[in-house]
């Protein structure tokens, strides 16, 4: 019996700590709790959709200027709560991002508002964030750090560059090439999908064209697994971007509908991003 008492002491060591007498009494505690088993069990349904899927991270919860951080312990399968702590910078209301958390190891985070567990159609989108923990924590650097449009951002201390990059979306001709893409796609058509990619390729700046692959591949996939999962449970899905004029969500649709249609013809794109991206790249 010995060693089995000392299993739940340890386990007992590991789990408490974490609150005091202060986080117990703290409302916002048991509503993210709440929340985090229910994205647990989601997890089970929608697992399959992608390999992705399989992984938890970090999750860091903005409530009156302060993160509730928790992680989760694959040796209980359950979220515990790490620390209560300032956020490292001025967070927007309502944030809902992934980004490497200095006051947590640098480790890529889903940083969320505590709205998101307002409502299933909102805590979804956790995994949307998910996704972008795994790319962060896979080939994102390595393909980022070959990008001209990154290279020039980081000597010129742009950090924001992902979100600010002033891409020319009122341009007649990228409006009528992308336009032709986005029709491409809905017809199925291989030559046309081929053509006005090219003619996007040849017609932008290198930069710019980074630009858009980036957003295509990045964003695009964490929207395709989105809304993947919002068919799985029945919501209704996410098409911000389709519309005219075009801006930088347009990329997030216009990638996932790429996406979508290169799985469907090589499945093996599914599991290496790096490849996908090159796919994406290539006209």
């Amino acid at each position: 019996m010995k060693p089995l008492i000392i299993f739940f002491v340890l386990l007992l060591i590991l789990i408490i700590p974490g609150y005091s007498i202060d986080v117990q009494n703290d409302p916002i505690i048991a509503k993210i709790d709440s929340g985090l088993i229910q994205l647990v069990s989601i997890q089970k349904k929608i697992v399959h959709i992608h390999p992705l899927l399989k992984e938890f991270h970090p999750i860091a919860v903005s409530n009156k200027d302060q993160l509730y951080i928790y992680d989760y312990d694959t040796l209980i399968n359950q979220y515990n709560f790490i620390k209560k702590s300032s956020p490292p910078f001025k967070l927007i209301e309502g944030i809902r991002a992934s980004f490497p958390l200095s006051v947590y190891d640098n480790k890529p985070s889903c940083v969320v508002s505590s709205d998101i567990f307002d409502s299933l159609n909102e805590i979804v989108l956790i995994f949307h964030e998910f996704i972008h923990c795994s790319q962060a924590n896979t080939v994102e650097y390595k393909i980022k750090g070959n990008l001209a449009i990154h290279q020039q951002a980081m000597k010129n201390s742009d950090y924001m560059w992902e979100i600010n990059h002033p891409f020319p979306y009122s341009d007649t001709l990228f409006i009528k090439y992308y336009d032709e893409f986005l029709n491409a796609l809905k017809e199925n058509n291989e030559d046309k999908i081929h053509e006005s990619r090219q003619h996007l390729k040849t017609h932008l700046n290198n930069i710019d064209y980074e630009y858009m692959i980036w957003q295509e591949w990045k964003e695009g996939l964490a929207r395709y697994i989105e809304n993947r999962i919002k068919r799985e449970l029945g919501l209704e899905e996410n098409f911000y971007g389709r519309e005219k004029p075009f801006h930088r969500i347009t990329f997030y649709y216009g990638g996932e509908a790429f996406i979508d249609y290169m799985f469907k013809r090589n499945t093996n794109l599914v599991s290496d991003l790096e490849i996908l991206y090159d796919q994406i790249y290539s006209p």
